[in-house]
């Protein structure tokens, strides 16, 4: 899948806050090395660059595209195309940190355990990952796929719940680490435009299967999760739309 930035970051402010609330809770005062994995365009780089103005800092990412744009942004932090599913630092680092990134990846269960091999003792694990998979915005890209002539191609790649309930984490970490906490936040997005909600998904969610869809079928599939999307988010009175999103955050210390 290729990665637009322009579409991603029309939202910026609303994908920024909840990673933003998991840095604040960070309890690292002077580390040497921070990894921010699954950067995207890096638009976290300079928040990590103002908390922890004395360490390195590396932004890990698969796509080429938004990595472009990160480096000519923030040409202060160095920038690492990999894959984040099997990604580690060269030497051990203080922290290891993932915004809105893991979701996309299969085996949490030794996926996000093996990250705290890349960790110094006493290290930090901090993780965000998005979990509205029963909300309107995501079980209509379901309802989207399976109702539509082009379903035989699209739900062989449907992950209907790529993000478990809080309870998994803490059973897979708990042993592991020497503080855990796991905690879940609903932001009310507030939203303006036409179908924002939808605008929103595009760049996320939306975009893989829109990916495999050749015109006209990609303008169909469009159309048809749009409708859905504009009934399920209908406006306030005052024009904008609510939207309600879940978010799932972990912050685990590894023993010293």
């Amino acid at each position: 899948m290729s990665w637009d930035p322009t579409q991603y970051l029309k939202f910026a402010g609303e994908r920024l806050r909840p990673a933003i609330d998991l840095l604040a809770r960070v309890p690292l005062v002077a580390p040497t090395a921070v990894v921010d994995l699954g950067c995207g365009a890096g638009n976290l780089t300079p928040l990590m660059q103002q908390r922890w103005p004395q360490a390195k800092h590396i932004g890990v990412d698969s796509s080429a595209t938004m990595l472009a744009k990160a480096r000519q942004d923030y040409p202060t932090a160095e920038f690492v195309e990999g894959d984040i599913a099997t990604w580690l630092p060269a030497e051990p680092v203080d922290l290891i940190y993932s915004n809105a990134a893991i979701q996309w990846l299969d085996g949490h269960d030794t996926l996000i355990p093996g990250l705290l091999q890349g960790l110094k003792p006493g290290g930090w694990l901090a993780i965000q990952m998005p979990r509205n998979y029963g909300a309107p915005s995501h079980t209509s890209i379901v309802d989207t796929i399976e109702l539509g002539p082009w379903r035989a191609r699209l739900e062989p790649h449907l992950r209907r719940r790529p993000v478990a309930e809080p309870q998994a984490y803490w059973r897979m970490l708990h042993e592991r680490c020497a503080v855990l906490d796991i905690w879940e936040s609903e932001y009310l997005q507030v939203l303006s435009g036409a179908n924002p909600v939808a605008e929103f998904t595009k760049g996320t969610a939306l975009k893989p299967f829109l990916d495999m869809l050749d015109e006209p079928e990609r303008s169909a599939f469009e159309a048809d999760y749009r409708n859905r999307i504009a009934n399920a988010y209908q406006r306030e009175a005052d024009g904008r739309t609510l939207f309600p999103f879940r978010r799932l955050f972990i912050l685990a210390q590894k023993p010293l």
